[in-house]
């Protein structure tokens, strides 16, 4: 059975917190990997109907008031859900960053463009890293799933520190004649 990474996180989601709306999941997302993984609200909502047909969740509705939707995971859901956490091979990261893509082409811009994208990257990349330290710092450790989230957290730290100190290492380099980043190129492209 085939599914997408977003009905993962669903399955996943209502095995750590038991039976949710899809509101509900949208917010869980939201406080959870939403930095790294972010999913389209939409999706949140056609994914679980669309697991309770598979009988991988069963669906309840109210009966008064505004009739919400839960979802349970059913013991096939479960199963879908360990099965793919037992997999070791997951497919290479798909990592689609626009910074990385004007640095790609910053030769043949202005260098003082290039110098405003790597300080505003380091920024962004430092305060995303101030809020992972902050929600690492706020894990309660009588909650199910903390291990996780701390190594999870822990991850998303050490991976926004690289990023901040890769693009501060650019921003620097306007200031340094010696610089190996030097946009050579875009002169020679101007000069043609």
């Amino acid at each position: 059975m085939e599914l997408s990474m977003s009905a993962y996180v669903v399955l996943g989601l209502i095995a750590r917190h038991g039976p949710m709306t899809p509101y509900e999941l949208k917010a869980r997302v939201e406080e959870s990997i939403a930095p790294f993984w972010p999913i389209p609200h939409a999706q949140l909502y056609r994914d679980p109907p669309r697991l309770a047909e598979m009988g991988l969740l069963t669906e309840e509705t109210e009966e008064g008031g505004r009739r919400r939707r839960f979802f349970h995971l059913t013991p096939a859901g479960e199963k879908a859900l360990r099965e793919w956490l037992a997999t070791p091979e997951v497919p290479h990261a798909e990592f689609r960053d626009p910074a990385q893509l004007r640095l790609a082409f910053a030769d043949l811009g202005d260098p003082d463009d290039l110098a405003r994208l790597a300080r505003t990257q380091a920024r962004q990349h430092r305060e995303l890293m101030e809020l992972y330290e902050q929600r690492r710092a706020e894990l309660d450790p009588a909650d199910t799933g903390t291990v996780s989230r701390e190594r999870m957290l822990s991850y998303g730290i050490l991976h926004e520190q690289a990023h901040a100190a890769f693009w501060e290492t650019i921003a620097s380099a306007d200031e340094d004649p010696d610089d190996p980043f030097e946009p050579t190129a875009r002169d020679r492209w101007q000069h043609n």
